[in-house]
């Protein structure tokens, strides 16, 4: 095919091989999130199986903590590099991604630190587990701060072939740890796997992370920085409190039950994760390129992935109970399924949502992203319990599935305005 060639001379990509990159790129980050989440999974599973129901709490306890952590680091470091430096020159790119590095190491090794010494305080199984923790917390920041560098520069295919190397390690790592038989061996497992990872992350783009760049990088997008730090431990926050609150209102039983939901939407939420990896990378080139196309291009990504959540969830409901036992036990299927509805809807809001997110952070747009997500948040906490206090268990599932669907429309208006502003002549916002 015959290149292209704009006003100015200059060679443009054809439309039909622009369209594939961009499919390209997108397919990267749904590998890259089902090895990523695969992983994840066959870790608690082998995790719990090995340890039983107590020390697997003291390892879970190090894992929200550790996601926790990862919302700061991405936040600080790597947010705003996806939305500054996605398509840009190599040259920019590098000296970028070194300043990135270095802060999200920077996070990892200070966190790390107060959990060390927490973890030496408090003692007991729980104690070992946030002192191993506060260990390898450097190592897991960095290993995820050179996943979203490569997704920035479009080479979600390194990104990929990190995690699988991360997984291959934690085969051994955690037949060893099994022979030890205790939390603290298992969390060094998996964060030493990741920390070897987070090597072979520095050999695959050849840059060093600069520790002392950290404050300069942080001073130079505090804009974003600050407000997507915010916005990130939102998210985490917002889920940890309904999940505590869900326990003391209704029994803890309610939160395994609402976690045999999730695992059932599991798949589906793997596929959301990993778009998530490309989506603002994307939306930013498509502002640079045809920034008239971007609320198309939203809609486009968030309906597609309402559709899908919906589909999913679909044939779930049809899924015989023998098959629901199979997967999640006698015990939990039963409560679980009461659950599938609601938390389908749930996810369908949140999918159509994160479309009018990506355009938002492509537009650099951070005080509204952070407005809807501050929203969306206390709705998720305020529908939970609310729901809960009411109708226990499915009420609050229903109540989180209605917050999730009213804060998508938040988003989407909160993205309306963000075009406006960036384009003042309302003719030349598309949305559709």
């Amino acid at each position: 095919m015959t290149p292209v060639t704009a006003e100015g001379g200059k060679a443009t990509r054809p439309a039909g091989s622009a369209r594939r990159a961009v499919v390209g790129r997108l397919s990267w980050g749904l590998a890259d999130q089902a090895a990523s989440s695969l992983t994840n999974f066959a870790v608690g599973i082998y995790v719990a199986r090995s340890l039983g129901l107590t020390a697997f709490g003291a390892f879970s306890l190090a894992w929200v903590t550790y996601g926790v952590v990862l919302s700061v680091s991405r936040g600080l470091a790597t947010d705003p590099l996806v939305v500054r430096f996605s398509g840009v020159p190599e040259g920019s790119w590098r000296p970028a991604v070194a300043r990135s590095s270095g802060t999200a190491l920077g996070v990892g090794g200070a966190v790390g630190a107060g959990c060390l010494v927490a973890g030496l305080a408090v003692g007991g199984p729980v104690g070992d587990a946030f002192a191993c923790l506060g260990v390898v917390l450097p190592g897991l920041m960095l290993q995820d701060a050179w996943r979203y560098a490569f997704f920035a520069a479009g080479a979600g295919r390194k990104a990929f072939v990190n995690d699988v190397v991360w997984g291959v390690g934690l085969v051994p790592a955690m037949v060893v740890a099994d022979r030890v038989g205790t939390v603290a061996a298992f969390v060094l497992a998996w964060g030493a796997s990741a920390a070897v990872a987070a090597l072979y992350g520095g050999v695959q783009s050849g840059i060093r992370p600069r520790l002392t760049g950290a404050r300069a990088w942080v001073r130079d997008h505090r804009d974003l920085g600050y407000r997507y730090l915010v916005e990130n431990t939102c998210v985490s926050g917002a889920s940890q409190l309904r999940a505590y609150g869900l326990g003391v209102i209704v029994g803890v039983g309610a939160v395994g039950a609402v976690r045999g939901a999730e695992l059932l939407l599991g798949p589906f939420l793997a596929i959301l994760m990993g778009l998530s990896l490309v989506t603002v990378a994307e939306a930013a080139r498509v502002l640079r390129r045809s920034p008239h196309r971007l609320g198309a291009f939203c809609l486009l990504l968030g309906g597609g992935q309402a559709v899908a959540a919906l589909l999913w969830g679909a044939a779930l409901l049809l899924m015989p109970d023998r098959l629901g036992e199979l997967v999640l036990g006698g015990d939990v299927w039963p409560s679980a399924a009461d659950l599938i509805l609601p938390a389908t809807l749930g996810v369908a809001g949140a999918g159509l949502g994160t479309g009018a997110a990506a355009g938002l952070r492509a537009l650099g747009a951070a005080r509204r992203s952070l407005r809807a997500q501050l929203f969306n948040s206390a709705c998720y906490v305020g529908g939970g319990l609310g729901g809960a206090a009411v109708g226990g268990v499915v009420g609050s599932a229903w109540g989180v599935a209605a917050a999730t669907v009213g804060g998508s429309a938040v988003w989407w208006l909160h993205l309306r305005s963000g075009l406006r502003e960036h384009h003042p002549n309302p003719s030349e916002v598309r949305t559709s």
